[in-house]
């Protein structure tokens, strides 16, 4: 590894601890609100909250970071994000948790803008598909590990809020200690979706489908578990799956549709994704939960990534890819905002079962569209296109850092 990547392991720690800790908080939440006696239509509107304060944050955090510099707003929004974890027990009220998770999406939405446009500058020219790997593995195994704290600390105690909010607090250190250097302001992006749409329906129509169905996975999934009767450790576990399939079929659909018509990768993942969600639609008993679990992730997650590749592919110039950043994250967030709401709304309809026959008619929906679209459009030819990176749903700066690591071979 070389000077450079070493001197981003403060920032990569600091990541791993807030990655870690707003993981455990999306299911805590949920988790929590249940054993209060929060109607499921209630969790569901906290999840969409989230989302919506995720989305101001995107347009809002550049001008913050412009005005103050990456290390004073990764302080106050670090600060924030603790302080508001330990609102959630002092007054557990649904309003006031409403409240709270807008901030916490509004906080976590410029963290990730803070951290991924310091990677962005700090990264060489030769580095940065090394750093965003890095970046990916970080944010699968602090996700995952976090989600284990669950059964140790239990949900009905103080403690499991204390602990999130000491994860938040902790992050502060690396960033505040290091002495590397602070990165230029980010520039502003673009912000046009509707260029999105006219340069490609089909990673529209695939960044507002994972917004509708993961999102309510993430925030709705801890409801199905506790409706099966499974306890902390086995909702931690299922959440786990579905995290862990999405690492494992990312390489492979991304190779795949490096090799064919994007749109069939795109089309073949979709499929998986129905077929996953028609199991855990049908089966009850934990093993066959896991198991569909993790299908679910392995095809439902990588579709983030491979829309974001068929946009850019449309492009025909690098500049765009910060204003098609910025359209596909306000697709996904439009998507996450709706999504835990339509599923909580089933939910109480139909019963738990009601989350996957949701995303199963979401992706099957994808799957229609994107089918039509190949017959009506011709393919972007392989000479004419980039290769798939594992992007994260988080902040356009993302993108930036992808842009540079030989994504585009023109």
């Amino acid at each position: 590894m070389t000077t450079d990547l070493r001197a981003l392991v403060p920032l990569l720690l600091a990541a791993a601890l807030l990655l870690a800790g707003n993981g455990l908080q999306g299911t805590l939440v949920a988790l929590r609100a249940s054993d209060a006696g929060f109607t499921t239509l209630t969790v569901g509107l906290i999840g969409a909250v989230y989302f919506a304060g995720f989305l101001a944050a995107c347009f809002a955090a550049p001008t913050m970071i412009r005005a103050v510099g990456h290390v004073r707003v990764f302080a106050a929004l670090a600060s924030v994000a603790g302080v508001g974890t330990l609102l959630l027990v002092l007054a557990i009220d649904p309003w006031v948790w409403g409240a709270v998770r807008f901030i916490m999406g509004f906080c976590f939405s410029g963290l990730f803008v803070v951290i991924e446009s310091w990677l962005n500058q700090s990264a060489g020219p030769g580095e940065r598909g090394r750093v965003l790997s890095i970046y990916r593995i970080v944010d699968l195994s602090a996700v995952t590990g976090g989600q284990f704290l669950l059964p140790i600390f239990g949900v009905s105690g103080f403690e499991i809020f204390a602990v999130t909010a000491i994860l938040f607090g902790l992050s502060l250190l690396p960033v505040a200690l290091s002495n590397t250097s602070r990165p230029t302001p980010p520039q502003a992006f673009r912000f046009d979706p509707a260029g999105l749409w006219r340069l490609s329906r089909v990673a529209a129509l695939g960044a507002l489908s994972i917004g509708l169905t993961t999102s309510a996975f993430r925030l709705i999934g801890p409801l199905y578990g506790i409706e099966l009767g499974f306890d902390a450790g086995q909702v931690a576990l299922f959440m786990n799956a579905g995290i862990a399939g999405g690492a494992v079929l990312q390489l492979p659909l991304g190779l795949m549709s490096d090799r064919v018509d994007r749109r069939l990768a795109l089309l073949v993942a979709t499929c998986g994704a129905v077929g996953a969600g028609l199991i855990l639609n049908t089966v009850s008993s934990p093993v066959a939960v896991y198991a569909g679990a993790f299908a679910f992730g392995a095809f439902a997650l990588p579709l983030y990534s491979l829309a974001a590749a068929q946009a850019n592919d449309r492009s025909g110039e690098a500049s765009d890819f910060v204003a098609i950043s910025a359209g596909l994250i306000f697709f996904y967030s439009v998507g996450a905002i709706a999504g835990p709401l339509g599923a909580a709304v089933l939910i109480e309809a139909f019963g738990p079962q009601a989350l996957f026959g949701y995303t199963s008619a979401v992706h099957g929906l994808m799957a229609v569209l994107t089918a039509l679209q190949m017959w009506r459009r011709d393919a972007v030819p392989r000479a004419g296109r980039g290769r798939v990176e594992g992007l994260l749903r988080t902040s356009p700066a993302i993108f930036g850092l992808a842009s540079r690591s030989g994504r585009r071979k023109k």
